[in-house]
């Protein structure tokens, strides 16, 4: 396994600011990660307390595995989503992101997900990003085509999750994909 970069820088953009997670962005981020809409997708359920989420988060902020950023509007303010890196293969890594159900439709998730691609493969020089979504999950499925991802595969039932035994979809991006589509 390589050895897992530093964490990720802090990011701007138009409209956000990204930095790394902290314990202290729970009670920012509790609302969504205990909403049941919000949860449906994700392996595990909501989050039962505000003390449940503090937790998951110290534990999401020490990970080895893991890089786990949240954005926040660049006028100020509390994490309104995040971003994580999973660090698999020498090259590769996953990602994974979320934003508050009162952001979404506001292109938020898109500026967020489209700067860490750019430090991923332009800073870092990753080879390839992919993402591990539900088949029912469209607006993950959407995002993840805006961006320029290919679906990959799809892994019967390979999540055993709250809300029974799912599928998972892959989509896969390459650094010249994404290098190659962005206006510089």
């Amino acid at each position: 396994m390589n050895p897992v970069p530093a964490a990720l820088p802090v990011l701007e953009t138009a409209r956000l600011q990204l930095r790394p997670l902290e314990a202290a962005d729970a009670e920012a981020l509790h609302p969504t990660l205990s909403d049941p809409v919000s949860m449906t997708w994700w392996s595990h359920p909501p989050m039962e307390s505000l003390a449940e989420t503090r937790a998951h988060l110290e534990r999401n902020a020490a990970s080895s595995d893991w890089r786990n950023c949240v954005f926040v509007p660049r006028e100020g303010g509390s994490a309104i989503g995040f971003v994580a890196v999973g660090e698999k293969r020498n090259g590769a890594c996953e990602l994974g992101y979320m934003i508050a159900r009162e952001h979404r439709g506001s292109g938020l998730a898109r500026e967020a997900v489209s700067a860490v691609l750019d430090h991923l493969f332009a800073a870092e020089g990753r080879r390839r990003v992919f993402a591990d979504t539900d088949p029912d999950n469209m607006a993950s499925r959407a995002l993840l085509e805006r961006l320029g991802f290919t679906l990959e595969g799809r892994l019967r039932a390979e999540w055993e999750t709250h809300i029974g035994i799912r599928d998972s979809l892959i989509y896969g991006l390459l650094r010249d994909e994404w290098l190659g589509a962005r206006p510089r």
